[in-house]
């Protein structure tokens, strides 16, 4: 099969869909990969290294989808990228369809077979391809949100740690799942006060045997979420369902209840984010004011850390990409419910239920869309 790696074009993204070492085996299982000059350069892999294992070099992107039957990539296709697209062939990459009709749009009419990293699960249900970028956004989150607590951006100008004779700031992380449990270890690292809200008991009873003495924690209702939202001086919106919109936890009423110069960071902007008051923002601008807090929303916030994500999401996907174009795209799904789940669109259709759901359109079931 012949893989095609093109260079991602969203704003200050950097990060590449292979890297140098994970072509080589890709090439060793007897593949092709072609890959756009500079795909990997803002990383430091250069098109020697990827010619040095055995890929070919495109000179632009038109190229690279022209040619290849599948398409590796790491954030979701612009409208450019999925004009490029075609019937018949596979892009495998981010997707976050449930609170993008645009793209959905597009991708449906590409005709192409789009499979999502985010709703890929391994056989114990866990989300596999999604918690390594999770993990970092994660520990992202509490550097964002120390920053947006400086007085040159906005912020109160409140140390998170406190210092000699004077309290440390008030972390509130809602959802305790990956996302939240990377935030909370590096609020406590940084000695802040930290509240964890979780709509689950058992998981918080996780949480409170981890981390011991070092945090407190709520059981998410609304009340407890607008007591501990007001309080805060950083609110971390870490909540997931998977494929779906994100809930909107907190109304823009509880975010103006909030202390002027206070810091939101919505790790949840890819599906929709869960304030109200959450728009998306890019690296190149990530910070804004509203109701007198400062907001952190950028939409791929890994992508600051480009070069540690590039080499995490590899270790996790580069399996099911040597799978994918060892077996094929229907075969390796019917061999593997946990992939079956990353199908989001096919030919036209859409095969995740809760994406359909999300912007109102027919869905099919994806076991039927390999079948037919």
């Amino acid at each position: 099969m012949l893989l095609g790696i093109p260079k991602e074009t969203k704003i200050h993204e950097y990060r590449v869909g292979l890297t140098p070492e994970c072509v080589g085996k890709v090439v060793g299982h007897g593949h092709s990969v072609l890959v756009e000059q500079g795909a990997g350069a803002g990383i430091g892999f250069l098109d020697d290294d990827y010619i040095g294992v055995g890929a070919t070099i495109a000179k632009n992107a038109a190229e690279v989808f022209a040619e290849a039957e599948m398409i590796i990539k790491v954030k979701e296709p612009q409208a450019e990228e999925c004009k490029m697209l075609r019937p018949g062939q596979v892009l495998f990459t981010y997707l976050h369809l449930a609170p993008d009709a645009k793209q959905t749009q597009l991708l449906m009419q590409s005709g192409a077979t789009a499979i999502a990293y985010e709703t890929v699960s391994d056989k114990n249900g866990h989300l596999i391809l999604l918690q390594p970028m999770s993990a970092i956004a994660g520990r992202m989150s509490i550097q964002a949100g120390a920053r947006a607590l400086e007085k040159s951006i906005g912020g109160a100008g409140i140390l998170l740690s406190g210092g000699a004779g004077v309290a440390p700031g008030k972390a509130v992380i809602l959802g305790g799942g990956t996302v939240g449990t990377n935030a909370a270890e590096i609020a406590i690292a940084l000695q802040a006060e930290v509240t964890i809200i979780d709509r689950s008991a058992q998981r918080l009873a996780e949480l409170e045997q981890q981390f011991g003495g070092n945090i407190n924690t709520l059981q998410s209702t609304k009340e407890n979420v607008a007591i501990a939202v007001e309080d805060a001086d950083l609110v971390i919106g870490s909540v997931l369902l998977p494929g779906e919109t994100a809930p909107k936890l907190v109304s823009r009423d509880m975010v103006r209840a909030m202390r002027d110069g206070s810091a939101i960071v919505d790790v949840a902007i890819d599906q929709g984010g869960c304030f109200e008051t959450s728009r998306p923002t890019t690296h190149a601008d990530p910070y804004y004011m509203e109701e007198g807090v400062v907001h952190y929303c950028v939409t791929n916030m890994p992508g600051g850390v480009a070069r540690t994500s590039a080499l995490a999401l590899n270790n996790a996907t580069l399996p099911y990409v040597i799978k994918l174009a060892n077996q094929g795209w229907r075969d390796a799904m019917a061999d593997d419910d946990g992939l079956l789940q990353g199908l989001n669109v096919h030919d036209g259709s859409i095969t995740n239920k809760a994406v359909a759901e999300a912007q109102n359109l027919e869905y099919l079931p994806a076991a039927q869309a390999i079948k037919a």
